[in-house]
């Protein structure tokens, strides 16, 4: 609570005046390495602009950016992880809406275009729906990891569709291997992984409509929408052949310990789906393109359903008006802006003008190439539901799912908690 404080305090006085007042104040969730790449995106804009730009970095940031903004003390900008917390904000009056053609210009200039105007549109005080939130920097989830002299060796190829990475499962056992390494273990946060896999089923047999029905329960747990998509990812975790140890061991076994199977001697496993920071638990010395790699998680050839990819990202929202704010998001737009932390690590853009050439790493310039193609986007949908469900009966739920239970069983009791929180 102290540190938090003092962050609000320090932004209170540069929002306040004075002779250290800066032009413009941004709060967000970056500290330590991360704040410093962040300070060398708004270094640019300070040269070009001739502002002061202040920037406050906070891990308790969900919680501060709201005292600030109910103290009358909000910064200019804030940078939020989740959509969730800026709708609520703007649901009370807390955000400004963005420039007038904002929302085209994403369209145009965004891959998935719409995808992004439609997380970042949100009903304000009066009701109307307006765009809040302009999104820089973006996760991806989607991926399917694998060590490339495996595959070599066994004659595989890499899949283009959900057809053919299930014929490829099948294929790796009918040869005598095991295809797949999934963990679900993760401490009190067990069973998240599972999430993913769903929310990625969702998004390849249901269409955008449905899955962001989904996530605002207006299409339920128990619908067999839903519940086929937890079967989609049953087809996978739930067949002894197809996971290292045995269906039993998927709940028990630590997501971080899971990829060690595809380093093994001979392989435990040839493909393990994470999102885009699981080599940080691969053993030390792996390197990604040569030791180990990725492909996109397909869709499936047969439904018409495009290429949609399952991520995270930050949106930069206006929650204390100024026109240096509005100068700040138009310069969001512009291909420095993003080349900036993409000389850098731990960027991801769906911006298509910018260069490829400026990522200083060739897997995060393969990883934006997937980002690129994708026709839909959706954030991870536990992160967009209420707590108690997204990070509490959809987990135990899935771990109940592997252990045996029913989709419909665990879907059932998915929405009775969903329904309690009424």
């Amino acid at each position: 609570m102290k540190k938090s404080f003092t962050l609000s305090v320090a932004l209170s006085a540069l929002i306040a005046g004075g002779a250290n007042a800066a032009d413009l104040t941004i709060a967000g969730p970056w500290l330590g390495a991360d704040e410093a790449m962040v300070q060398k995106v708004l270094d640019v804009f300070r040269t070009q602009s001739g502002l002061d730009v202040a920037y406050v970095g906070s891990d308790s940031f969900e919680q501060q950016i709201v005292i600030d903004a109910e103290a009358g003390s909000a910064p200019n900008i804030a940078v939020f992880p989740q959509p969730g917390l800026a709708a609520d904000m703007a649901k009370r009056g807390f955000l400004t809406p963005l420039a007038d053609g904002t929302g085209d210009w994403v369209r145009e200039n965004y891959a998935a275009g719409q995808s992004w105007v439609d997380l970042g549109t949100y009903a304000g005080k009066d009701g109307a729906d307006n765009l809040y939130g302009f999104f820089y920097k973006v996760d991806l989830k989607s991926l399917v990891w694998f060590v490339p002299e495996n595959f070599e060796d066994a004659g595989y190829e890499i899949p283009s569709s959900m057809e053919e990475l299930k014929a490829l499962t099948e294929q790796i056992v009918a040869d005598g291997g095991t295809p797949w390494c999934i963990g679900l273990g993760s401490g009190g946060a067990t069973g998240w992984p599972a999430t993913d896999w769903v929310e990625d089923m969702m998004l390849r047999t249901q269409s955008p409509a449905d899955y962001d029905a989904w996530v605002k329960n207006d299409l339920k747990f128990d619908d067999p929408k839903v519940t086929a998509a937890i079967d989609e990812f049953g087809w996978f975790a739930r067949n002894d052949a197809y996971v290292a140890g045995g269906a039993g061991a998927v709940a028990s076994t630590d997501f971080r310990d899971s990829p060690k199977g595809l380093f093994a001697s001979p392989p435990q496993c040839y493909m393990h789906r994470q999102a885009s920071f699981i080599p940080a638990f691969f053993p030390e010395g792996t390197s990604v393109g040569e030791d180990a790699d990725f492909f996109y998680f397909p869709a499936y050839a047969e439904k018409d359903l495009g290429a949609p990819v399952l991520g995270a990202g930050t949106l930069w929202a206006i929650t204390n008006d100024s026109p240096a704010a509005h100068q700040f998001i138009e310069f969001l737009k512009t291909t420095e802006a993003h080349e900036a932390w993409m000389a850098q690590k731990g960027f991801l853009t769906p911006h298509k003008g910018v260069n490829p050439d400026a990522f200083s790493d060739p897997t995060l310039r393969k990883m934006n190439e997937i980002l690129l193609g994708a026709t839909t986007f959706r954030f991870d949908g536990s992160d967009l539901m209420p707590g108690g469900v997204g990070a509490g009966s959809f987990w135990t739920g899935m771990v109940d799912y592997a252990g045996g239970k029913s989709a419909e069983e665990v879907g059932q009791a998915i929405q009775a908690s969903w329904d309690a929180l009424k």
